[in-house]
Parts: structure tokens; C-alpha cells; sequence
């Protein structure tokens, strides 16, 4: 039986923050979601989340999983005090317990395999991850007598000779749950932070065996915003290789990010400054960017998209967006469409071969195929207490400047006259125009501005 325990009550002071430390982001997810990913993966019977600060806040970031249990630290008095009130709240201490902190989300699941194989092979009261540092400032120093380890003294307690250990405690632990449980409660918090350790098990323990990794990033915790900033590049950097190797080009690496659920295809481009997130999905032979930001997006083969932001639309094939186009929510444009400058779509459908180049705002729409929008054109569909649609037939012109007062219906191959205000339907073949009629007034003297009041 395996159980996992995930040490989430801190308050994470060095992060300067309202928001609790295992709750800050990196590309998209939690610190605490990401290792709550990571221990999936090795299929525990239970998992149990250790919260304190907050705790109401951590709680509601969890996903809703039968297998997922929160214990609440209160007060915080350390590693060690956590896995006390978690002994204390499970009644049966049965097989392994895998012990991961909270804002180590870099944390391979293959490592934890080999983690777990290691405790397993060696029969052992508890197994650890170790690794070897250049600086090791901050970590507590393992230190190993043959192939055992015979103790781990924190960095705040360690004396000059100690500090000199590259050897460092990764925090992460396998426990012989059962064994773990006998001595437990023996810990006292006789060091210099005042707190109980989980680290003064080893030493309580007789078989204490240590895994030692390659420090290659996943190791690192987070304790401060420019950790944090380390890792997301780390990530990142991971991401964008990958899409590389399958025959993605950056022009400039270092200003995009991409989410790790987004999928890339085959010879796209993607600009500076370019952001991609969520769910998006972008098939072969698309330029993207630069200045762009798409999200929870599907787009089409052969697009350019420029300038522009695109959230939880469709973009079909062979289409042009841009430069400065929002394209917001439940939008779908189809095949051979263009979406020209400061064009701003929302929740609507544009049909293949439409235009809307200029200036304009759609809104609640549906636009017929091959049909054009002219510069300025407004979709009024506010009311003031509820939306409306507005639906333009296919082979339409649609002067610059018209507004139409949904709910509209217009017909096939309908032309509207520029500046006109369209507040009822047409049919078929028809010209709409509504304009009141121009008064010129001769000899018009100007006010002086100067006489004004």
C-alpha cells in the first residue's frame, strides 16, 4: 500500500505575499498542483494534502478526487509536527508513506518510481532523495556512514566543518509507514528554529537509505519569487525544446511561452512576444505572432495570426488575423476569412470567404459566407437588459459605418448604404439605407471660442 503526504501548511514568507506559497503559478499550474500531478502518476491509494496557512484557501485549489484527503497543521511546528498530526488523524499506518513537499513542483514522477524501487529493493525504514550541491546555502546536510545514512543536520544548525557537506536532503522521503510511526512521536524540537524536524527520523531509524540524484532543476524548492521565476524558465524552456524538435521555429525563444497542454504542428512559426495557453491546439505551416496571445484555442492550417489575441475560439484554415484584432469568446471563423485592424469579434460565426477588415465590432453575429464588412460597422446588441443577434446573409456589403439595432435579420446578398442605422430586416437582393437628410446652412459664421464663457 502506498500513501503520499504532501506538506502544504506554510505560509511562505520570503514570497511576500497574500497568497499562500504552494498556490503560486508556474505556466498555468499551482506549485502544489503541479506535484499533486506528479504523484498521480505513481498510483497511491491515498493522498494526503498537510495544509496550516490559509488552509481554507490551499483547500479550495484541490481537485475533487475520492483519493485525496486534507489534514489540517495547526499550529505549524514543523515537517516533523505534520507527519505527527497526520499519524494522529489516520488510524491504520500501513505500507510505504512518500513524504513531497509542496513547492518542489518540479519533481519527476520517473524519479519517484526509482525512489520507491530503491526503498523497496533495500527493505528500508525510510529512503531519501540526496543530491550534491556547488553552493548548498540553505539545504540540510546529509551525511552518510558506508551506504547508510547516519544523519541530516539543517543548514541553520550546522556547524562550520558541516557546512562544508555538498550532500544535500532534497525533502523528499519514503517511510516504512509503521516503523515510522513507532518513533514519531518521539521528536522534540530541541534546535535552534524551535520546530520538530522530520529529518531527526534518520537518525531514529536504523535502515536509512539515500537515492542520490543529478541536480538538474528538479530538485529545486521555492522559497522566494526569483526561485520561482528559475523554474518557470526551467519549464519553459523544456517546452519549447520539445516543440522545436518536432519542427516548430521561435524566432526569439526567450520572450514566448507556451502551455504545457498546447499542441504545435509541423513548420509554424512563432514570433516574439508571442503567448500561448491553455488547451490550444495549432495545426502545420501557422505564423503566430508577434504581440499575439492565444488561449483555449483551436487554430486552422495555413493562418497568420498578427498582433492579435484570440481566446476560446475556432480559427479555421487559411485565415488572417490582425495586426490588433480581439477575438473573444464562442467566436468561430471559417476557412478563407480575414479579420483586419482593430477588429473585435465576440460570440459569433463568420461563414467561409467573410471579410471584416476595418474598425468593427461583432458581436452576437452570424455572418453569411463571402460576405463583406465594411470599416466601422457596429453590431449594437445591448439593450440594455439583454443581447441580441444579428444575422447577415451570404454575398452582403455592408457599408462602412452601419450600425444595426439587433435583433436584425438581414437576407442573402443584401447592400447596406455607409452610415446607415439598420433597425429592421431585410430581404433578398435589397439595398437597406437609413439616413436623415443633409441641411446645408450658407453664409455660417463660426463663434469666436474666445467670446465663449
Amino acid at each position: 500500500m502506498l500513501s503520499v503526504a504532501i506538506l502544504a501548511a506554510g505560509k511562505g514568507t520570503r514570497m511576500e505575499s497574500s497568497l499562500p506559497k504552494v498556490l503560486h503559478k508556474i505556466s498555468g499550474k499551482s506549485l502544489l498542483q503541479r506535484v499533486i500531478d506528479s504523484c498521480v502518476e505513481l498510483k497511491p491509494d491515498k493522498i494526503f494534502i498537510i495544509t496550516g496557512h490559509k488552509s481554507k484557501e490551499v483547500q479550495k485549489s484541490i481537485p475533487n478526487d475520492k483519493k485525496i484527503h486534507v489534514v489540517v497543521q495547526e499550529p505549524q511546528s514543523g515537517t516533523g509536527h505534520a507527519i505527527q498530526v497526520l499519524c494522529k488523524e489516520v488510524k491504520k499506518h500501513e505500507g510505504k508513506l512518500l513524504v513531497l513537499n509542496g513547492d518542489v513542483p518540479l519533481i519527476r514522477p520517473s524519479t519517484l518510481k526509482r525512489l520507491l524501487y530503491l526503498h523497496d529493493s533495500k527493505n528500508a525504514d525510510v529512503s531519501l532523495i540526496t543530491t550534491k550541491k556547488t553552493n548548498p546555502h540553505g539545504y540540510g546536510r546529509v551525511f552518510l556512514k558506508g551506504s547508510l545514512i547516519e544523519r541530516i543536520v539543517e543548514e541553520k544548525d550546522c556547524n562550520d566543518l558541516e557546512r562544508e557537506n555538498p550532500l544535500i536532503n532534497a525533502g523528499v522521503y519514503c517511510f516504512n509507514w509503521g516503523n515510522l510511526s513507532e518513533i514519531i512521536y518521539t521528536l522534540q524540537s530541541n534546535n535552534n528554529q524551535k520546530e520538530i524536524y522530520l529529518t531527526d527520523t534518520i537518525a531514529l531509524l536504523k535502515n536509512s537509505s539515500s537515492l542520490e540524484v543529478e541536480d538538474n532543476g528538479e530538485l529545486q524548492g521555492i522559497n522566494n519569487r526569483i526561485q520561482l521565476s528559475e523554474c518557470e524558465e526551467c519549464i519553459q524552456n523544456s517546452i519549447k525544446e520539445k516543440h522545436m524538435l518536432n519542427g516548430v521555429t521561435f524566432i526569439n525563444k526567450a520572450s514566448c511561452s507556451i502551455s504545457e497542454e498546447a499542441e504545435i504542428g509541423k513548420d509554424v512559426i512563432i514570433e516574439a512576444n508571442t503567448h500561448i495557453r491553455g488547451n490550444t491546439k495549432i495545426k502545420s505551416h501557422c505564423i503566430i505572432g508577434p504581440n499575439t496571445f492565444i488561449e483555449n484555442s483551436n487554430v486552422g492550417l495555413n493562418c497568420e495570426i498578427l498582433n492579435s489575441t484570440v481566446y476560446d475560439s475556432q480559427i479555421m484554415d487559411h485565415i488572417k488575423i490582425g495586426p490588433y484584432s480581439h477575438i473573444r469568446p464562442n467566436s468561430k471563423i471559417s476557412s478563407h476569412s480575414k479579420i483586419g485592424n482593430f477588429v473585435e469579434i465576440k460570440n459569433s460565426q463568420l461563414e467561409e470567404e467573410s471579410k471584416v477588415n476595418h474598425l468593427s465590432y461583432i458581436g452576437d453575429s452570424i455572418i453569411g459566407r463571402s460576405t463583406n464588412i465594411g470599416a466601422g460597422t457596429i453590431t449594437a446588441n445591448f439593450d440594455g437588459q439583454k443581447k441580441h443577434q444579428t444575422k447577415i446573409g451570404k454575398n452582403s456589403s455592408i457599408g462602412a459605418n452601419t450600425v444595426f439595432v439587433a435583433p436584425i435579420n438581414l437576407g442573402e446578398s443584401v447592400t447596406t448604404g455607409a452610415g446607415s442605422v439598420i433597425t429592421k430586416d431585410s430581404k433578398d437582393n435589397s439595398l437597406a439605407i437609413s439616413r436623415t437628410k443633409q441641411v446645408n446652412i450658407e453664409n455660417w459664421k463660426k463663434r469666436n471660442p474666445d467670446l465663449v464663457n
